[in-house]
């Protein structure tokens, strides 16, 4: 049973992040932020201007108590120790932010919008210094840890990409729609009707391994060597698009949401644990899925995908609302994931030991 912290909000929740001291913070519509304890109970509450929908809250891994968030266009510095009006702002997406991520030295700020663009902010000079771009609008991005130059970012243009801050091109693209198994009678009706639109990204705290989630309900594990990265793994997570993922701080505990109405939590260790032991295989195998998205090749790319048919989730969590947002927190000693949905609470859930 989930316990529902209410009182902080009064729309939908839309994203929730956890400071390295354990306070939460929650953004809603209609410009809602809200500041909670472990016991979810709201200790701070601001409206932030033109009440525009606060779509992406993100504390600083150096500064706890600095917050970034984006509503609108705009996004808010905030100090969480007296919230009020913001310290900084910047305004340097064109449209709508959708995801917000900071690299653990706080020197460098990604926001993605709509209009595809993801705007790094220098946070020592203020200014942007790189502008990348997807095709469509950018719904994720996410700084490797240990890696403050390097991010993943994905979209609903259907690629997931590669960046490095020195270069403006992604040093490597992969079109989810392209690499996806073509079984011929599913493909027509499953696949152009349901599209890999991608949703959601998460960074496991290795800095090599991530995983993506999208709309055609499938999760997708993908690990980074060097200037590329190349798929580990792939599911059928739910049974509609999935909407958020995130790796925990266990190596390899993903949890997914999906607009199912469920949360799932997978140990994807194993699996990515074998290719670690064997890499002359895992090498084998990757030219063999590379080979296969380059020729688009069904049956090649059929065999690679199916290798671990057996993927089950140590957890299920019959959540019965669309999941906007995941985060996970540690709260009286038990890890417990927090669920934002359509409604205005947030959800908290008792997570199992690892």
């Amino acid at each position: 049973m989930a316990v529902k912290w209410s009182g902080g909000h009064s729309s939908s929740v839309l994203c929730l992040n956890v400071s390295a001291e354990g306070l939460v913070a929650s953004g809603a519509e209609r410009g809602e932020l809200a500041l909670w304890d472990g016991g979810g109970s709201p200790v701070a509450q601001l409206r932030l201007p033109q009440a525009e929908d606060v779509t992406s809250v993100v504390f600083s891994a150096r500064r706890p108590s600095t917050l970034y968030t984006s509503h609108g266009e705009t996004i808010s510095v905030l100090d969480v120790r007296s919230l009020q009006e913001p310290l900084e702002r910047f305004h340097v997406n064109e449209e709508e932010i959708n995801c917000l991520s900071a690299n653990d030295t706080d020197s460098f700020l990604a926001a993605a919008d709509d209009s595809g663009a993801i705007k790094v902010v220098d946070l020592e000079s203020k200014k942007v210094s790189r502008s990348l771009r997807h095709s469509n609008i950018c719904s994720s991005v996410a700084f490797r840890p240990q890696r403050p130059q390097s991010l993943v970012s994905c979209g609903l243009d259907m690629q997931v990409m590669l960046w490095n801050l020195q270069k403006a091109r992604p040093l490597w693209t992969t079109n989810l729609q392209e690499c996806d198994v073509e079984e011929e009678s599913l493909q027509s009706a499953g696949q152009f009707f349901n599209p890999p639109l991608a949703h959601s990204l998460s960074v496991a705290s290795c800095g090599n391994v991530f995983g993506c989630g999208a709309q055609d309900g499938k999760v997708r594990i993908f690990r980074v060597t060097g200037g590329r990265f190349e798929r580990e793994l792939e599911f059928q997570a739910h049974s509609l698009g999935v909407s958020q993922v995130l790796f925990m701080p266990e190596a390899y505990w993903l949890l997914s949401g999906g607009n199912d109405g469920k949360v799932l939590l997978w140990d994807v260790g194993s699996n990515v644990g074998k290719q670690q032991k064997s890499p002359a295989k895992s090498l084998h195998r990757r030219k063999a899925q590379a080979t296969a998205c380059s020729r688009k090749d069904g049956k090649l790319n059929k065999v690679a995908s199916n290798e671990h048919p057996g993927v089950v989730p140590k957890l299920t969590i019959e959540h019965g609302e669309k999941v906007n947002w995941l985060s996970c927190a540690e709260i009286k000693g038990s890890r417990r994931v927090l669920v934002a949905d359509q409604t205005s609470s947030v959800s908290v859930y008792l997570l199992p030991e690892p």
